[in-house]
């Protein structure tokens, strides 16, 4: 689909609704009684529509992280995983230095695998601690050391800053994973939302520069396509906490043009060559507007060969991922994510293909 088309579509939703001649649908009754729970605490933490802000207080607000936190301590239980080690470093990245996390379980005898993690946000908010819990929750579910990245943001650092340092990222961890601990050779990637994107595109840019792949990636409901009218997108129009005026935010504040939609770094599923990829897990949610296109990519992964599993989880909302405390169908996605990553880093890894170029960039010589 046309993205600047999809962006007018999106652009007339907005209208309607501000005419309150269009009402749709609250999909906040599809939502279980557990995760319910947390979307009441997002609001009654004060948090608002993300399209509502300017960058700064989008930054600022409460997450769905916090809510989480919250209705655990209302529980009387932990509202972390705890994990041995936890350390923050720095690490180099596409334009300059990034500042990083390693949570270290401390489970291995020997050197442990490592993920690469990426968090959401759109490219815009997001940074090492609102994600916390998905890092502590990997880390301690697989055994491995996970590796996470603040990456630069728009508005400030535009497309493709955040997707080049993602990329200088798994540069960097091929050559010191070992000095923290880490095996080299069983290097996975993971992200959600954004993180999801730029998760996959990493692997994609490391096939075309003939690097070593990853052995696995983990994409949590990764934004994956342009169209703005797919079946949940139009099933989410008043979701908690994305929906279709978030998304239209966030591209606004990290594209330079809406034509940049066209590249196959944002519009994975229509433009980008996914062949020969390494082995992919993808985690959806029901009540999330990019549940439809984590569906699809699925799909086209699985007609190219690659070894992929996508499972969609009822009555939960986009972010649902380290809620696992609180949120039983967010601590089965959580074990399911485990065992496949899991799987990966104790078989070797298959051969990649011979790298082909993807037309929007040439592979470093």
């Amino acid at each position: 689909m046309n993205p600047i088309r999809s962006l007018a579509a999106l652009a007339a939703v907005s209208t309607l609704a501000a005419c309150n001649t269009y009402s749709p649908p609250d999909p906040t009754a599809l939502a279980n009684p557990e995760m319910l729970r947390v979307l009441t605490a997002y609001q009654g933490l004060g948090a608002q529509p993300v399209q509502t802000l300017s960058v700064a207080q989008a930054r600022s607000q409460p997450t769905m992280g916090d809510a989480a936190g919250s209705v655990a301590t209302q529980m009387g239980i932990p509202t972390r995983q705890p994990v041995s080690q936890i350390s923050d470093i720095t690490i180099q990245g596409a334009a300059g230095p990034l500042n990083a996390r390693v949570y270290n379980p401390k489970v291995a005898a020997g050197p442990a695998p490592v993920i690469l993690y990426f968090h959401g946000g759109g490219w815009v908010t997001g940074n090492l601690d609102t994600y916390d819990a998905s890092d502590r929750e990997l880390a301690k579910g697989t055994g491995a050391i996970v590796v996470s990245v603040q990456y630069r943001l728009g508005p400030e650092n535009r497309f493709p800053a955040a997707h080049d340092d993602a990329n200088a990222a798994y540069s960097w961890l091929l050559q010191n994973a070992a000095s923290m601990g880490g095996d080299p050779q069983k290097i996975a990637l993971a992200g959600e939302s954004a993180g999801g994107n730029m998760a996959i595109d990493t692997a994609i840019w490391a096939r075309d520069n003939h690097l070593q792949a990853p052995v696995h990636q983990l994409l949590i409901y990764p934004v994956a396509g342009v169209d703005l009218n797919t079946t949940s997108y139009g099933e989410t129009l008043r979701a908690v906490p994305l929906n279709r005026l978030a998304i239209q935010w966030y591209v606004a504040n990290y594209t330079n043009d809406p034509a940049e939609l066209q590249d196959a770094r944002l519009n994975v599923i229509g433009a980008a060559d996914l062949r020969g990829l390494p082995p992919t897990t993808i985690i959806s949610a029901q009540i999330d507007p990019l549940r439809s296109e984590g569906e699809a990519l699925a799909k086209k992964l699985q007609s190219l060969g690659v070894n992929v599993e996508q499972r969609t989880y009822s009555g939960v909302t986009h972010e649902f991922f380290g809620m696992g405390n609180v949120v039983p169908q967010a601590k089965q996605a959580e074990e399911f994510a485990f065992a496949r990553l899991t799987t990966s880093f104790t078989q070797p890894p298959a051969p990649i293909p011979t790298p082909r170029y993807r037309g929007y960039r040439r592979p470093q010589s």
